[in-house]
């Protein structure tokens, strides 16, 4: 009976070990798992705020581009305005010359 008592508790205490282990290994994968989702949140992170800054670059880049385009633009007219000027001013003149 004794012996019985004694197998029996070494069963126990094989199982509680065994069980220990099986939880600490548990643990273990859980907090690698964890650990690789924290890396990828940071990586994630770190992509997200690179693509924001080029984004904002690229946005300046554009503005930049539509405002010189704009000035472009507006010197053309203004230089077309006064070629109509210029030209209508030589139209006078030749009025003029022709009166003569």
């Amino acid at each position: 009976m004794i012996h019985t008592k004694l197998i029996t508790l070494a069963f126990i205490a094989i199982l509680a070990v065994g069980c220990d282990k099986q939880k600490t290994a548990i643990d273990d994968n859980k907090d690698a798992t964890k650990e690789s989702i924290d890396t990828r949140k940071d990586e994630v992170d770190a992509n997200a705020k690179a693509a924001t800054k080029q984004t904002e670059a690229n946005a300046t880049i554009d503005k930049a581009r539509i405002e010189a385009n704009k000035d472009s633009a507006q010197a053309q007219l203004d230089a077309d305005k006064k070629m109509v000027d210029a030209e209508a001013e030589a139209a006078k003149a030749k009025v003029d010359a022709e009166k003569k």
